[in-house]
C-alpha cells in the first residue's frame, strides 16, 4: 500500500494488482517451482514494471537469493523499491533503470524472466535473446491481447513457441484470462 500511495501515477501502479496480472504472475511462479533448481538463484526479471513479480517470487518456495527487477521507465524502479523495501534492506533486491535490448550483464543471472515480450517488436526481442547467455534459464511470456502498447503479440502459443528461439524445459502453455490468452515458454536459449 505504501508503494501505490507514494507513487506519482497511482492509477497505473494499481494496474500492476489486476486479477489478470498477478494471476500471470502466480501462474509463473507455480511453473518455475516444477523445475529442479539450485539454491540461491540470482534472478533477473525484465520489463519488472513495478516490482510485483519480484515481491510474489520472494513469497514463494522458489530459491531465490536476489532478484534485480529492470525496467525502462524510470518511474518504475521508486515503486519497485518501495514494494520489496524489506528486501533491498537485506541486500537481495535491487530496481534498475535500464532497456533490457542494451543491457550487458545478463552473465551474472541464473533464471531470466521477461514478461513483456508482448511490449518490445520481434527485432528488439531477437536482439535481446542474442544478449542472454545459453547458461541461464529463461521464463518468457506474450499475449494475444491488442492495445497500443502491444507491438508483438501471438495469435496463438505455437506462433509464440515458433518465434522464441528458446528449447522448452517444461511443455509450454497458456493461461485463458477475461481478456485475453497469455502464453509462456520455460527452457533455454536455442543453440545455434
Amino acid at each position: 500500500m505504501d508503494a501505490i500511495r507514494q507513487s506519482d501515477d497511482k492509477y497505473r501502479t494499481l494496474e500492476s494488482f489486476w486479477k489478470g496480472q498477478i494471476n500471470s504472475k502466480v501462474w509463473l511462479i507455480e511453473h518455475l517451482s516444477k523445475l529442479t533448481r539450485p539454491f540461491d538463484q540470482k534472478v533477473l526479471i525484465c520489463g519488472g514494471w513495478y516490482g510485483v513479480l519480484a515481491t510474489l517470487m520472494f513469497n514463494s518456495n522458489l530459491f531465490v537469493k536476489e532478484i534485480t527487477s529492470m525496467d525502462k521507465d524510470k518511474k518504475c524502479e521508486v515503486v519497485a523499491r518501495n514494494m520489496n523495501k524489506q528486501y533491498e534492506i537485506a541486500g537481495r533486491f535491487f530496481a534498475i533503470t535500464q532497456d533490457m535490448t542494451k543491457y550487458k550483464n545478463y552473465n551474472k543471472f541464473d533464471l531470466i524472466i521477461n514478461t513483456a515480450c508482448e511490449h518490445i517488436t520481434q527485432l528488439e526481442y531477437d536482439t535481446w535473446l542474442q544478449l542472454v547467455p545459453h547458461s541461464a534459464t529463461l521464463a518468457i511470456q506474450s499475449n494475444n491481447f491488442e492495445i497500443a502498447e502491444h507491438v508483438n503479440i501471438k495469435q496463438s502459443l505455437n506462433d509464440f513457441v515458433d518465434s522464441s528461439g528458446i528449447t522448452p524445459l517444461l511443455e509450454p502453455v497458456e493461461l485463458q484470462t477475461e481478456k485475453y490468452k497469455r502464453f509462456m515458454i520455460i527452457g533455454k536459449k536455442n543453440e545455434k
